[in-house]
């Protein structure tokens, strides 16, 4: 009886607290606790973020922050107030930094039937050419939308409009133009979602070939037969041993790694990295990079297109594989202070059934956090030990030929490691300008700032991780030693020029 009544006071308080944070999307919030959140905000970020004046000046930081506090002379919605500041924190050029919009908060019940159902926009992957939206994938083969198809409006807003509006959210590091057009194929459906609500059907206007076409696209109940040889498939997926080691991604429906041979004769080795993880990641390298050391391959082709980043324990464990002398991978990472670290969302990262052990292990999280800083100078560094430290290359490294493969999705720890590859000569990079910055990135550990009046979340990032190189300063991507641009077509149509380049130049090494 008294769990029963436990039950119950969680399920009236949830049901509550639902109700009040929806109401707060509509509720307008007057001009000078609007101005209050801005400074706070241009306060978090000048006091945690350790390097907030990479890529902007001080004084046009402060001028884009004061603009803004005096254009706003009305009450506005939270998201009202949102679609002002989000460009402004774009304007700091830094591509894991971004406000969140706030969005209505589901009941169990309205979670219980969502379950149940296929979802709209997110069952396609698209691409983007300028202010235009095509489809690249459609996995699950709904009918009316060919691959190739163009959108052309959604619920009667032209597409380009949508883009239009959506495009000052996003930004990347510093001068970089290749990562926006990635970035907001993939998050312009939530910014939808986040603008007109969790809808059951929306109505889309497309054209392909030359062939206009309107149709609804609705929420589609999941049967039972589809959910459970679903839940078989998956977990044959993810609990065998290759699952387990290639790391099976249930929401792309795919490897997030892989190793195979392009050629009969085994002479050139492909390995495919989705996103580095850190799951099973460790014996997946191992047991690769062993089976090439015992094959006769001579030319290894990494392929980091399309990988937002990740683990840089992996990356550096991966390097690890691809070098014959010892390395330092990355530089002493800087924070900004010494209790920079202690606003890290330490929770965050557990799950709900772990929490309480995570509370226990807090304390020493607080210790060794507190141990792990050193000053030098004016600045203030984790000791870089333990997988960062001065290391020694795997037994079964790599000796051959090395072409790296990225493009303008290539970000975060994806940039990383192929400024890391160049600088060491270690590899010949094929493609795109990479995302993600050359001279390093922020992020690591994050700081949730909640805005006080507004209730928008600003995630911060609270460490400078910069691999060991001589710094280009050209506050741009890693530039690939061969420029290969896809066009949209070729993207459609998954004709993989990059590779066909490597593919080509290998032919041409072993001919001459």
């Amino acid at each position: 009886m008294r769990f029963f009544l436990l039950l119950l006071f969680a399920l009236l308080t949830s049901c509550v607290s639902v109700k009040k944070h929806n109401q707060k999307l509509e509720q307008l919030i007057p001009p000078e606790k609007l101005r209050n959140d801005v400074d706070f905000a241009r306060e978090k970020l000048q006091k945690l973020h350790p390097n907030i004046y990479w890529y902007i000046s001080e004084v046009d930081f402060n001028h884009k922050f004061d603009s803004l506090k005096t254009s706003i002379s009305k009450p506005l919605k939270p998201n009202e107030f949102y679609r002002k500041l989000a460009p402004v924190i774009a304007q700091v050029k830094e591509g894991h930094l971004r406000l969140l919009p706030m969005g209505k908060r589901l009941t169990r019940a309205e979670i219980k039937h969502l379950k149940n159902q296929k979802g709209l926009l997110n069952r396609y992957n698209f691409t983007l050419d300028g202010n235009r939206i095509f489809v690249k994938d459609n996995a699950d083969k709904i009918p009316n939308m060919d691959v190739g198809s163009e959108i052309l409006k959604i619920n009667d807003v032209p597409a380009a409009d949508m883009l239009q509006k959506y495009r000052p959210f996003i930004n990347s590091d510093g001068e970089n133009k290749t990562f926006q057009k990635y970035i907001l194929a993939l998050r312009w459906p939530a910014y939808f979602t986040a603008e007109y609500g969790i809808l059951d059907s929306i109505k889309l206007e497309t054209k392909y070939r030359n062939e206009l076409k309107t149709f609804y696209l609705k929420r589609e109940k999941i049967s039972k037969e589809e959910k459970k040889t679903e839940e078989i498939r998956n977990k044959k997926l993810t609990k065998s041993e290759q699952g387990k080691t290639k790391h099976y991604n249930l929401i792309t429906k795919s490897f997030n790694r892989d190793l195979q041979f392009l050629t009969k004769d085994s002479s050139v080795a492909y390995m495919k990295i989705r996103t580095f993880s850190g799951t099973f990641s460790k014996k997946f390298y191992r047991e690769s990079f062993a089976a090439l050391k015992k094959s006769p391959a001579e030319y290894l082709v990494l392929d980091v297109r399309d990988n937002l980043g990740g683990s840089l324990s992996e990356i550096n464990n991966l390097y690890s594989y691809l070098v014959s002398d010892e390395f330092r991978f990355i530089n002493d990472i800087e924070i900004t202070s010494r209790g920079a670290m202690f606003k890290a969302d330490y929770f965050s990262g557990f799950p709900l059934l772990t929490k309480p052990i995570a509370v226990l292990a807090y304390p020493f999280y607080l210790l060794g956090t507190a141990l792990s800083v050193k000053k030098d100078n004016d600045r203030f560094l984790l000791k870089n030990n333990g997988i960062f430290a001065l290391k020694k290359p795997k037994k079964d490294n790599f000796e051959g030929q090395v072409y790296v493969l990225i493009n303008g999705s290539s970000f975060s720890a994806a940039a990383v490691l192929p400024s890391k590859l160049k600088d060491d000569k270690r590899a010949f990079l094929v493609g795109e300008e990479t995302g993600g910055a050359n001279d390093g990135t922020v992020a690591g550990r994050y700081s949730f700032e909640r805005l006080p009046n507004s209730r928008l979340y600003l995630p911060i990032g609270l460490m400078l991780i910069q691999p060991n190189i001589e710094f280009t300063h050209t506050k741009k991507g890693v530039v690939p030693h061969q420029e290969i641009l896809r066009t949209t077509q070729q993207i459609i149509d998954k004709s993989d020029a990059e590779l066909d380049w490597v593919m080509n130049d290998i032919k041409n090494q072993q001919i001459n």
